[in-house]
């Protein structure tokens, strides 16, 4: 129960790594803020309370700071302040083909809300953290903000920048006792990577799905929900700016075509 009576906010928690999350926030005794702009964060808000839990849904768009600062709010009113804030939401943006098809259009809407939420969600929330004497906001990024290779240009580079608002947020809040990181999913299978994972298994392919990385498979919400509670918790009262990739170890080495069965090194 590492967060009773903690106020949480957690944004994208519609569904996915933002629906698991908040799940498990309630089990260990937190009172969730679930946000998204779907109309389905009220199945995640009645699902932690049929569990016995504690939270209320609340629509929203991440990207629109009036949103924010009335999550913020709302968290205050109605549970006493403000822990935690998981600033989870994000998009892939619309598919038009390659790099040069891309709009400048395609890319504000996709960095409004990728990267100018987490800094909404900054703003707004450690002043209100800090009244508590500290806590945590983490940002979600992605492998695909670490290099090359794992998304789009207009997605990778958003995401890249959500790695950098986190260092330089953590510097920004030294003394207050704010603590800001980022989790750098891989391949997680959730409503915004589905329609990879149905291609795949109507082909019979379902077993390629994340052949990239050593442990060869694709990960779960709850496995990067439980990173994001490790580091909203006291046991990280110690990590500060960093940015954790959580990925199968994909990361751990640029992609390749892995050897046939039984020829792999030992």
């Amino acid at each position: 129960m590492r967060f009773t009576d903690k106020s949480i906010i957690v944004t994208g928690a519609a569904s996915g790594i933002g629906r698991a999350a908040a799940r498990l926030f309630a089990a260990e005794g937190g009172r969730v803020v679930a946000c998204d702009r779907s109309d389905a964060v009220a199945e995640t808000a009645d699902m932690i309370g049929v569990a016995g839990g504690h939270a209320i849904a609340l629509r929203m768009d991440a990207g629109r700071e009036e949103d924010v600062a009335q999550a913020v709010a709302t968290a205050v009113e109605r549970f006493g302040g403000l822990d935690v804030f998981w600033a989870n939401a994000g998009v892939t943006g619309a598919a038009r083909g390659g790099f040069f098809d891309a709009t400048p259009d395609d890319w504000l809407e996709l960095l409004r809300v990728n990267l100018v939420g987490p800094f909404l969600a900054v703003k707004h929330a450690a002043p209100t953290i800090a009244e508590r004497g500290g806590g945590a906001i983490i940002c979600t990024a992605s492998v695909a903000g670490i290099r090359s290779g794992a998304g789009p240009a207009h997605y990778s580079a958003s995401k890249a920048g959500v790695i950098n608002l986190v260092q330089t947020a953590a510097q920004q809040l030294a003394g207050t006792g704010v603590r800001v990181n980022a989790i750098c999913p891989g391949l997680i299978e959730t409503g915004m990577t589905r329609p990879m994972y149905e291609r795949a298994r109507a082909k019979g392919a379902e077993a390629k799905i994340g052949q990239l990385n050593p442990l060869k498979r694709g990960g779960q919400p709850e496995e990067i929900a439980r990173a994001a509670l490790f580091l909203a918790s006291d046991e990280a009262s110690y990590v500060n700016g960093q940015a954790v990739a959580v990925d199968g170890g994909l990361s751990s080495s640029h992609p390749f075509v892995p050897p046939p069965p039984g020829q792999a090194a030992v």
